[in-house]
């Protein structure tokens, strides 16, 4: 098992990734999972998935906006005082921006939006490297998005968070290295999850076209063919959470069934 007895804490609980990535990791043998998200149902939801494997598994539910650094903190301490240590933490949570082109957009919400996927994300990882620390090291895992690197239109506000938290990825792997703590980037594209089934939906709804053929459209433009189940894009995740990416740090790995592939 790939997480054999850790205490990993996964922020952005919903439907979609952030409770997949909370599931897996206990399937892969994790002591302890600390579930954060800012609605308590999310939390009761993702920690019934997991009582629902029978492996043991502890769980934590903490409500936690991450754009408060008060309750990121709080985070930490109740993880640290519930299993003494945090071994892994997952940063999630995000905040998707409004759709608008830039020249049109409200940078209110640009602000929100940094607030939760740079500063709250940051704040997080501050909150809880004390106590890595502690333990003798532990593993950050950004949750990045290929629209970083390949632009689409009225995604300007998140691409922008998103790019801010890789510079900063980076840095935080060269400052935290002598510290064993290694921090890393998984950049995910399309995820075939309840986000973006919804999505399609309102597409459908809005243009009259078939749902097939909307997702027919951009699964083309994916090399693998189709586009990838948001569980098998936990695995990635996970893979940089466990000891098997051990020596990998300042990494950006894009899961994306090939849609974007960088020189």
């Amino acid at each position: 098992m790939l997480l054999q007895d850790k205490v990993v804490i996964v922020s952005g609980i919903g439907p979609g990734l952030g409770q997949e990535v909370s599931t897996l990791c206990a399937r892969e043998g994790a002591k302890a999972v600390v579930l954060a998200a800012r609605t308590a149902a999310k939390l009761d939801i993702a920690e019934a998935e997991i009582d629902g494997l029978g492996l043991g598994t502890q769980v934590l539910k903490v409500p936690t906006d991450i754009a408060d650094s008060t309750q990121c903190q709080a985070l930490a301490e109740a993880s640290a005082a519930a299993f003494g240590r945090i071994d892994v933490l997952v940063n999630s949570a995000f905040d998707p921006c409004s759709y608008a082109p830039i020249d049109q957009a409200n940078l209110d919400y640009w602000r929100r939006t940094m607030d939760v996927n740079l500063f709250g994300s940051m704040a997080l990882t501050q909150a809880c490297v004390p106590f890595m620390k502690q333990g003798g090291g532990g593993s950050v895992v950004m949750v990045g998005t290929m629209v970083e690197h390949q632009p689409m239109a009225t995604q300007g506000g998140y691409a922008a968070s998103k790019a801010a938290l890789r510079a900063a990825t980076r840095h935080l792997a060269l400052e935290l290295g002598g510290d064993n703590i290694r921090v890393n980037t998984c950049h995910m594209g399309w995820m075939w999850g309840p986000n973006v089934e919804a999505y399609f939906d309102w597409q459908t709804a809005e243009t009259g076209r078939p749902k097939e053929e909307l997702i027919a459209e951009v699964a083309a433009n994916i090399p693998l063919g189709s586009i990838p189940e948001d569980g098998d894009c936990a695995r990635a995740v996970v893979f940089f959470a466990s000891d098997y990416s051990r020596v990998v740090t300042g990494a950006s790995l894009d899961v994306n069934g090939g849609q974007w592939m960088p020189v």
